[in-house]
């Protein structure tokens, strides 16, 4: 009898210690239970009891009348939740989706999976390493950069990311850390900031703290739709705003590449107006877009992207999806037709920018 009457002492003494969960409302009501998790937008908890830390507490009928039922399954939005205890921990994680992504470098941007929308905070941490022939790449990327990848100017082999398939959609800068908040809703997506990927091994382990929409009734997919794929090299066929009918783009003399923001497809016509001045070294001097003749050592050897175009002549390219530039010669007048798909680039005709300056202005109108 007194091994039966040890037991039962302690498994209440067992249960009265046991820290039930504390959800606290915004109300001011707080609300023990067992939180069972969150299930389409909504915190499910058994309720055990219920109490009010606020002398004001909700008088709505609907609360009242569905709310005091001890024992019952009760449903929370998030915007209702205030914080989430439990066993005295805090539970504010569960505001957050948190993922990890395997990054490799690919012919297609990374689908991560997650969708965000506007005015959220996204948090990235990333580690690994990329190995490209015997040089190493971590997340930050190499103190150099690579006129052909996605972002020319940032560092090469550096993790980036991108809000929605649209190749317009502008490219966020992450390395191995970083907090952004989100201009538009989409599915993110990542890459690795490099033109050539056909000789890259390893990935970036890339973990991703996207914070819940809170105001949001439910959390699903922010396109209503299958998300697209993001190509590294757009070729016309991603889902978006057709590109404006005419634009007008500055290229810097130093430039290798200034990026349209506009895809081609065979057939595609475009037609370049230019003008301006650039300074093509001490060799060229001043030139216009048609560029100058040369018959020194670069003209002989051809080593300018467009080597039967002058020195420091306007020039364009496009860069196909894998990876492969098309040059070809613009001047101050030309209306050209596309031969294949890819992202259309201009550039200044030469062999060594270091020494330039001056820009052309370039009017472009799609036919």
């Amino acid at each position: 009898m007194k091994r039966i009457l040890l037991a039962v002492l302690i498994v209440i003494a067992t249960a009265s210690f046991a820290a039930a969960d504390t959800i606290y409302l915004r109300d001011g009501r707080s609300i023990r239970g067992t939180v069972l998790g969150f299930i389409n937008g909504r915190f499910v908890v058994r309720v055990e009891s219920r109490f009010s830390t606020s002398p004001t507490a909700t008088t709505d009928p609907n609360v009242a009348r569905n709310r005091t039922n001890e024992g019952e399954i009760q449903y929370f939005r998030p915007n209702e939740v205030d914080r989430i205890e439990i066993e005295g921990r805090s539970l504010d994680d569960a505001r957050f989706e948190v993922r990890t992504v395997q990054v490799g470098l690919e012919s297609n941007w990374i689908d991560s999976g997650i969708d965000v929308r506007r005015g959220e905070r996204v948090q990235v941490s990333a580690s690994g390493v990329i190995t490209v022939g015997r040089t190493r790449i971590t997340p930050d990327g190499l103190q150099r950069s690579d006129p052909s990848a996605p972002m020319p100017n940032a560092n090469e082999g550096q993790l980036i990311a991108a809000i929605t398939d649209d190749a317009r959609a502008p490219i966020i800068e992450l390395g191995s850390s970083r907090e952004f908040t989100a201009d538009r809703d989409g599915r993110l997506y990542l890459t690795v900031n490099r033109g050539s990927f056909a000789d890259a091994r390893g990935s970036y382990s890339v973990q991703i703290r996207r914070e819940r929409d809170l105001s949001a009734a439910e959390q699903g997919d922010v396109f209503g739709r299958r998300p697209g794929v993001r190509r590294r090299e757009p070729t016309g066929d991603v889902i978006g705003a057709p590109p404006p009918s005419e634009s007008t783009i500055t290229v810097p003399g130093n430039s290798r590449g200034v990026d349209t923001g506009i895809d081609v497809r065979p057939g595609d016509q475009i037609t370049f107006s230019a003008s301006g001045v650039v300074v093509a070294g001490q060799r060229a001097g001043s030139v216009g877009p048609e560029g100058k003749t040369s018959s020194g050592f670069g003209g002989i050897i051809g080593t300018r992207p467009v080597p039967s175009a002058g020195v420091g002549a306007l020039i364009g390219y496009t860069r196909t999806g894998d990876g492969q530039n098309q040059p070809f010669f613009i001047g101050s007048q030309l209306t050209w037709t596309a031969s294949s798909n890819g992202r259309l680039y201009l550039a200044v005709n030469d062999d060594n920018y270091n020494d330039n300056s001056g820009s052309f202005t370039v009017r472009i109108r799609l036919q």
